[in-house]
């Protein structure tokens, strides 16, 4: 069984090597320079994608929304043009809804699987990562080698698009979280609690989460520009995802929708290209009081 890559990017590209380790792979990027650096380390590499989709059995995807997807799979020169039998396993943080609706318009003999993860490019390198997979069990056990050389953390959720449901649910605490312990920060250094103290403080009590315990002390108290690698548009893009699921199916989503809000005037205002934590400037300006960058340098 050969198996391919399709979108080298930060997450992609930390995946592959991953795999790299222990499966011969063959990818593609739009970047030459990506596809050199995969042909250094290893890897085969393929000029266009629908040479990917004639030579590999099980194709894995990683691409920035669920709409490039589509477009890999069903463009003139996509997937299809070539690949007549196999997997095409989407490991985008992708919209369910587009997903079960591009697995129906497959044509017989090919599946899909949703694969998204968490963790990030360092949860990638480390082995780290929780993959959460949709799909019929014979697809994904198809896909099981690959993912397995990936991480340990791989977890069954059900039919194609569960997966994505369930890193859109992961998404949501994860957006609302960092806010909330934004407003935290901002509320007890405003009231004259030292800004690493606070965070030693919530992370041996009952609000830690992720946001307390690595984004505050790695990323936003040591440096004034707090990047984490992961982008305003992309945040905002997973919650509205969320709402509008939501929306379809019946579900009750104001904490999320007010988040929505606050992501989408940072966007408005600073960009959706600058990283995340930079919605940290909404709460500066709010409280008048500095927060990235007011806690002790780390080395």
């Amino acid at each position: 069984m050969k198996f391919g890559y399709i979108g080298l990017g930060n997450m992609g590209g930390a995946i592959a090597k991953r795999m790299l380790l222990t499966q011969e792979l063959i990818v593609f990027d739009l970047s030459e320079k990506i596809r050199n650096e995969f042909a250094e380390l290893g890897a085969q590499t393929a000029s266009t994608i629908a040479e990917i989709g004639a030579k590999a059995d099980v194709i894995f995807l990683c691409l920035p929304t669920s709409n490039d997807v589509r477009e890999v799979i069903f463009a003139s020169n996509g997937l299809l043009a070539t690949m007549e039998t196999g997997i095409i396993c989407d490991m985008t943080t992708g919209d369910p809804v587009i997903t079960r609706q591009i697995a129906n318009e497959l044509p017989s003999g090919i599946s899909l699987v949703d694969a998204p993860v968490s963790g990030g490019p360092a949860g990638a390198t480390a082995g780290t990562l929780a993959i959460m997979v949709g799909g019929s069990d014979n697809a994904v056990g198809q896909t099981m080698p690959a993912l397995e050389a990936v991480s340990p953390n791989i977890f069954r959720t059900g039919d194609v698009g569960t997966g994505h449901v369930m890193k859109l649910a992961n998404n949501m605490l994860n957006a609302t979280n960092r806010l909330a312990t934004f407003e935290a920060l901002a509320l007890a250094t405003k009231n004259g609690i030292d800004p690493d103290l606070c965070a030693e403080i919530l992370n041996k009590s009952s609000g830690k989460n992720f946001a307390t315990d690595v984004t505050l002390p790695k990323f936003v108290l040591p440096n004034d520009n707090p990047i984490q690698g992961f982008t305003l548009g992309l945040m905002h893009k997973d919650i509205r995802q969320a709402a509008e699921l939501g929306i379809s199916t019946g579900v009750t989503l104001p904490v999320i929708n007010s988040a929505r809000e606050i992501y989408h005037a940072a966007i408005n205002e600073r960009g959706g290209d600058i990283d995340v934590n930079e919605v940290i400037r909404h709460y500066e300006r709010g409280s008048n009081v500095k927060l990235a960058g007011s806690g002790k340098k780390t080395n």
